[in-house]
Parts: C-alpha cells; sequence; structure tokens
C-alpha cells in the first residue's frame, strides 16, 4: 500500500488483530487499539492483553497535533499496562513528522521526551523507560523504528551483531544488514551507526530484485516465491558504491555496502567468499545468524 492509499483507511474503532506469520521470518501478532480505550475500564481485560505474551508496546503520538492528552493517555497506558508485565519494553512513535522542519522535529521530540519522563517521575514510575522515535510514511523511518523494536525483543541480538562485525572486518564491507525481506525489517546488523540513506537504499535494492525477479525468474507453472537459494545481486552506483545482495534463506538476505576498490581487489565477491581461507567465517555468520534467529524466534 502506497502512502497515499492510507488516506482512504477508516480510522480504528475497536481492538483488532492480526497475525504476521504467513509470509515473513518474523512471526508475531499485531493488536491495534482505537485511541479512546479505557484501559481501566472493570471490563477491559488488561491481563490477557498485557500479560506474559505482550513483549512491546508500542504508543503512537501524532507530531502534527495537539500531543498534550495524548501525553496524559501514554502515562495511564503505560502506568497500567506495566502493573501487569514489568516486562514489556514501551516505544513510543511520534508519527506523521513528515510536515515538520528538521528544527521542529528536534523539539517535538524533545518536549515530548521530557513531559512524558516528568509524569512518570511524579507519579513515582520513573522505572518505566520509553524510547522515542520520528517516524513517517514517507520514508523509511517506520520500518526503521519497526526493525529497532523487533531487535530488542532477539535475545541473540549481540552475538549476531559480533558475528557481523567479524564479517565486515575480513571482508572490507562498510555496512551490512540481515533483512526480513517481505517487511524489510532489519534483524541485525553490525555495530556501526545506521545511516538513514544506507537503510533507504538498502530497502529498495530488495524491492528492485523481487520485482526483477517475479519479471524473469518465475516460470510459468511455479507456485514458488521468486526469491530462493539462487537469489543474489549486484549493484554499482555512480558514488563508487557497490551494493551487494544474498539469500539466507526464503525469508532472510544480507545486504552490504561496500568501497568499488574494495570490491575490484576481491574480483568475483561470491567466489572469493567460497574459496578464500580468510572469508570463510562469512559463511558461517550466516549459518549461524540464521540459526540464532529460528531459535529466538521459535523457542
Amino acid at each position: 500500500m502506497s502512502p497515499n492509499e492510507t488516506l482512504f483507511l477508516e480510522s480504528t474503532n475497536k481492538i483488532t488483530k492480526d497475525d504476521i506469520s504467513s509470509s515473513s521470518f518474523i512471526q508475531f501478532q499485531v493488536w491495534d487499539f482505537p485511541g479512546q480505550i479505557d484501559f481501566f475500564d472493570p471490563t477491559f481485560d488488561a491481563d490477557n492483553i498485557f500479560g506474559g505474551q505482550c513483549e512491546a508496546l508500542i504508543f503512537i503520538i501524532d507530531a502534527q497535533d495537539d500531543y498534550m492528552e495524548s501525553l496524559e493517555k501514554l502515562h495511564s497506558t503505560v502506568s497500567r499496562a506495566y502493573k501487569v508485565n514489568p516486562n514489556i519494553h514501551f516505544e513510543v512513535f511520534i508519527h506523521k513528522v513528515d510536515g515538520l522542519s528538521d528544527d521542529q522535529k528536534i523539539e517535538t521530540q524533545r518536549e515530548i521526551h521530557q513531559r512524558a519522563n516528568d509524569e512518570l517521575s511524579e507519579s513515582g514510575t520513573d522505572s518505566i523507560h520509553l524510547s522515542f522515535y520520528l517516524t513517517s510514511i514517507y520514508d523509511h523511518s517506520i520500518f526503521e523504528a519497526f526493525s529497532k523494536v523487533v531487535q530488542k525483543l532477539i535475545p541473540q541480538l549481540p552475538t549476531m551483531e559480533n558475528l557481523l562485525n567479524i564479517f565486515i572486518s575480513n571482508s572490507n564491507i562498510e555496512k551490512a544488514f540481515l533483512f526480513d525481506v517481505v517487511s524489510k525489517i532489519y534483524v541485525a546488523t553490525d555495530s556501526s551507526p545506521v545511516d538513514m540513506a544506507s537503510y533507504e537504499l538498502c530497502c529498495d535494492f530488495i524491492d528492485v530484485i523481487i520485482d526483477i525477479s517475479y519479471i524473469y525468474g518465475m516460470k510459468e507453472d511455479a507456485e514458488t516465491s521468486a526469491f530462493d537459494n539462487q537469489s543474489s545481486s549486484i549493484i554499482r552506483l555512480n558514488s563508487s558504491t557497490i551494493l551487494y545482495l544474498r539469500e539466507v534463506n526464503k525469508y532472510l538476505a544480507m545486504v552490504c555496502l561496500l568501497r568499488e576498490e574494495n570490491f575490484a581487489r576481491q574480483g568475483n565477491f561470491a567466489r572469493y567468499v567460497r574459496t578464500d581461507g580468510r572469508m570463510v567465517c562469512l559463511s558461517v555468520c550466516l549459518v549461524c545468524l540464521s540459526v540464532c534467529l529460528f531459535v529466538c524466534v521459535f523457542v
């Protein structure tokens, strides 16, 4: 669905539950709550909603609206949920920031952050930790925010980051992402800072590969996905940067960014990975990452 098509979506007027498990590696449930829900209503089953299976609570604030009432709702919501399940990760998406200037974005986030934490401190619930993200549907910020949320739910994330650090240090790669292909959420990346432009470039790269695969890589009688164990691609950009994609399994893809001169020294990158003894760690990393993700999601 394109961002413009969201204008025709009806507002949420009841609790809805969606299972995200049919075509994505990341399998979870999303419970969507309308803003008018009173979590202190005796008829609201907070134990069932916020109980042991709830791992993250995402509260969305409209940055272009008067958010004082939303901050009061945020306080009451997280306080109620924390009493039921103190292990929940509380995430705040400051949404629709596309209509704000850069200075307004910084000021809005600072004010919401300060007011929300002041209310928690005044009520004696300052042990609740809130994370804040600026998001919009008109860029990839919403996907990056969801990536950060999902990563908090993966116990093996430090191990995966370490494996990716080993990978890039032994292959002269500048940045590496492990993507869930369907959702564009990156499950893990190395420890270097994430550049938004690079992340958006990788997302667009995946879209291009999938679209081309469906046009030229599908047999007429095939019922399987166009993205399979043969999927890989190399793109050279005008900025002397190489984008390299390699399939990990039918849901995951490794996307790397490296300088053209580093790629040229390695010759055929895929063959180099398979044959050079120094680069054996790359294939080991991919296998270990896949195993770690399988365990953390399904156990």
